[in-house]
């Protein structure tokens, strides 16, 4: 079965085409906040204009407007094409490029970029692949003392510069080509979006009237 991956969740716009395994296609660009603009022109410059059986798409935690892109694009095709359409998250996907990169590390948590000033956070072991904890939305501060001794990886470790001089931290944006790293269980989630924080605005409640 072919895959088509939609990644859109944090600066970074990359898609990629997957079968039995192995990646055939990809492009992956740094794009700011015009994921809107690039990311279906990138799709149709894949092999059969990106069309398989198996949508795969980023729901987050991230960019609130870049998930929504993603997600929105990843209905739309689905639904043209008849195909599958499942979620997966930006944090494991981090988790995986990295131990991919270093066999050696056999944990680690990744931090991304969130809003108001605040830090995505989570942990990871190696083997057998898996979550050490739910993630978090986490001032700077408070993220530096959860990370305690692990390498940290993602978009959000500029945040954390006090840990450079004593930690090992990489700067890394997701890449939808390493979603054919992922273990089965983190490629099932619904395609809805996976949000860091609750709104900070609520719809008014009706008024009761005496």
């Amino acid at each position: 079965m072919r895959t088509l991956i939609i990644e859109t969740a944090t600066a970074a716009c990359s898609v990629a085409l997957i079968e039995t395994g192995v990646v055939i296609a990809a492009a992956h660009e740094v794009v700011g906040r015009g994921h809107a603009e690039r990311l279906v022109p990138m799709i149709a410059e894949l092999p059969d204009g990106g069309r398989a059986q198996r949508i795969l798409v980023d729901c987050g935690p991230g960019s609130f407007t870049g998930v929504r892109v993603g997600i929105a694009a990843a209905r739309g095709l689905a639904f043209g094409w008849g195909a599958e359409i499942y979620g997966f998250s930006s944090l494991p996907l981090i988790a995986a490029a990295a131990f991919s990169a270093d066999p050696v590390l056999a944990q680690l948590a990744v931090v991304l970029e969130g809003g108001h000033g605040e830090v995505f956070l989570q942990g990871f072991t190696a083997t057998p692949f898996a979550e050490t904890e739910p993630f978090a939305s986490l001032k700077p501060a408070a993220a530096r003392d959860a990370l305690g001794a692990r390498h940290a990886f993602g978009s959000g470790v500029r945040h954390l510069t006090a840990l450079e001089a004593t930690l090992p931290v990489a700067d890394r944006l997701p890449n939808a080509a390493d979603a054919a790293l992922l273990p089965p269980a983190f490629t099932a989630l619904p395609p809805r979006p996976i949000y860091g924080r609750a709104p900070d605005a609520t719809p008014p409640r009706p008024r009761v009237r005496p």
